[in-house]
């Protein structure tokens, strides 16, 4: 048997054990749903045992039947679909069979049929979920992959030698020419054919500057200004040294991470749309009746990939608060906020529409801020290193929000995405997490951003 079938062979038994595992679980919530809606019991324990028991045994045979466990991780087409049903209504009529026979403890004909129908929808979620979401992130997995690809560069030399060099090596196609540097400090942001001159005395600056421009691949030199060429200005070191064939590292968070942290952002924000529904409808109320409709302010941002998706909000400014064009926010004094908008801003409560953007796909809970098409125009006209983040979801908190708060300047702009690279990479569910955590303590801690 050869590697190939072996790894498939292994895949198809952890997938049966995943899909038993589910099919489980929909059982035991099943049981635990008809419980509470119940009169006490008197032997429920072993009730429940016989049923998540039989519940293994006929999943296990529909499983079998079906041979649904080897589409885990195909696409999830409508063929998959159909053989996982089929697999969950084998093992409902078994269950019935059980339920009508007394067996697991179910008297009422109205428990049997409340039973019936919740097992068959928690088993065909549970067991549909994680192949939607394998399926999904492979797309996106492709999708990304060209994002990353190409070389991030600096091109040594203020002169046009090295503005031709940088402008051939963006026709290319496989590098993305930062600007140019030099060691004439008088050069310093001047512009050479639109490539913007640095300056670097020494390997500190350059240091610097990779942070700034967050993050260098390689540094590439004209011919006749290499290394100790005849100019004794140039680095000694490995600061200097040229690298042609490193590519920029792609999001480093793994296949279980994001199925771990999609898991979470669909589970979390559905669950925290119920629990807040109360204070979504204060909100709105709120709203309405200081300044009218609407009360749902809706903004195209730039998401994932670079596309573009709508971002929700409550309402807190005024309907004509950009009748003059683009403006950022500038904190709790800006004239341009209403009454309730100022304490929906405060207490961030008018971020909460957001979480149907987390539900949805368009944002996660943790990532970078979306920013708008015109902002981002400007940064990147700085630091072309923004379209790396599109290889994540932005997010409703960021890494840089703690540290860096709202940002209503250029200056700040160019502070967040520093802070936002850094995010990318070392992004991972530990990461993420602690950002979490630190931004309920903040929250708590009636820190404003």
């Amino acid at each position: 048997m050869n590697q190939k079938s072996t790894a498939k062979r292994v895949f198809s038994h952890v997938s049966l054990m995943q899909d038993l595992i589910l099919s489980c679980i929909a059982s035991l919530g099943t049981m635990l749903l008809v419980r509470w809606l119940s009169a006490p019991e008197f032997g429920f324990t072993q009730h429940l045992a016989i049923f998540v028991g039989a519940a293994f045994v006929f999943t296990l045979a529909g499983l079998i039947i079906s041979g649904s466990s080897r589409q885990l991780g195909k696409d999830a087409s409508s063929f998959n679909l159909r053989k996982i049903i089929g697999a969950v209504m084998i093992k409902e009529i078994g269950l019935l069979a059980v339920m009508i026979a007394g067996w697991a403890g179910h008297q009422s004909v109205a428990h049997i049929i409340l039973a019936f129908f919740a097992d068959t929808l928690f088993s065909i979620a549970l067991m549909t979920y994680p192949r939607v979401i394998v399926a999904r992130l492979r797309k996106e997995s492709k999708e990304m992959h060209s994002i990353g690809d190409r070389i991030n560069a600096l091109v040594y030399g203020d002169g046009e030698a090295s503005a031709d060099m940088a402008e051939s090596a963006e026709l290319s196609g496989r590098y993305e020419v930062l600007g140019l540097i030099s060691r004439d400090p008088d050069m310093n942001g001047k512009v050479l054919r639109d490539y913007v001159i640095y300056y670097v005395g020494s390997e500190r600056d350059l240091e610097a500057l990779q942070w700034r421009l967050g993050g260098i691949d390689c540094i590439l030199f004209p011919k006749g200004e290499g290394m100790g060429q005849g100019n004794a200005n140039l680095w000694q070191g490995p600061a200097a040294e040229v690298s042609d064939d490193s590519p920029m590292p792609q999001d480093p968070m793994s296949k279980v991470g994001k199925f771990i942290k999609r898991s979470f952002d669909v589970s979390l924000s559905g669950l925290l749309l119920i629990v807040f529904s109360p204070l979504f409808l204060a909100s709105a109320i709120a709203v309405m009746v200081d300044d009218g409709r609407p009360v749902i302010y809706k903004q195209e941002r730039i998401g994932r990939g670079g596309k573009p998706f709508y971002i929700y909000k409550f309402r807190s400014m005024r309907k004509d608060a950009e009748a003059a064009g683009p403006s950022l926010y500038s904190g709790v004094t800006d004239p341009r906020l209403t009454r309730s908008g100022s304490f929906l801003r405060q207490h961030h409560l008018d971020e909460l529409p957001q979480l149907w953007n987390v539900f949805r796909g368009d944002m996660s809970f943790i990532g970078y801020r979306p920013e708008r098409k015109f902002y981002i125009d400007r940064i990147m006209a700085v630091n072309p290193r923004y379209r790396f983040l599109y290889q994540i979801r932005p997010g409703v908190t960021s890494y840089a929000t703690l540290y860096n708060g709202y940002t209503d300047t250029k200056e700040k702009m160019l502070t967040r995405l520093d802070m936002d690279l850094y995010y990318l990479r070392n992004h991972s569910v530990w990461f993420d997490l602690r950002i979490l955590g630190l931004t309920f303590l903040s929250i708590v801690g009636g820190k404003k951003f």
